[in-house]
């Protein structure tokens, strides 16, 4: 029982393992130590992308529906393009010879402000530029294209 004293020794609730015990729990449990493929979610945004904006067209009023798929094409847009952006940042600093986990780590944190900086300049730009775009297929395509994620640790 602990009371306080910082010199008092704890039963530690967690255990270093050797080499060799984690590649036998490596072996024994395959699944949990998978990683998941980024390329894989970037292909799943982009048919998902391709699947809300035939629904716009399919089921788009007549007149608009040009509009409504673009729209939601922009919307898939702006949500896979920055999610390549960053696995291309990454696939980069991999290729790296001189690459420590400092460096790799580097490599995330300036893929993310590439992401973000991506995905506000989209926006922005497809803001000023198309202003006749319907929001809500885009803003739904979007969102539906940031969900993959959560597909891809489902499916893990």
């Amino acid at each position: 029982m602990n009371t306080g004293n910082w010199d008092e020794k704890e039963d530690d609730s967690y255990k270093a393992l050797s080499k060799a015990e984690m590649d036998a729990l490596r072996k024994a449990k395959p699944k949990s130590f998978s990683s998941i493929n980024g390329w894989l979610i970037v292909g799943i945004q982009v048919v998902l992308t391709l699947i809300i904006a035939s629904f716009c067209y399919l089921f788009g009023e007549l007149t608009e529906r040009n509009v409504y798929t673009y729209s939601a094409l922009v919307g898939g847009l702006i949500g896979f393009l920055p999610s390549a952006l960053f696995l291309l940042r990454l696939e980069a600093a991999k290729k790296n010879v001189k690459s420590s986990p400092g460096g790799y780590l580097t490599a995330v944190v300036s893929g993310e402000f590439i992401k973000i900086l991506a995905t506000i300049l989209l926006f922005i730009g497809f803001a000023l530029k198309q202003p006749d775009l319907k929001w809500i297929p885009l803003l739904v395509t979007y969102l539906a294209t940031l969900k993959c994620y959560l597909l891809g640790w489902f499916w893990k």
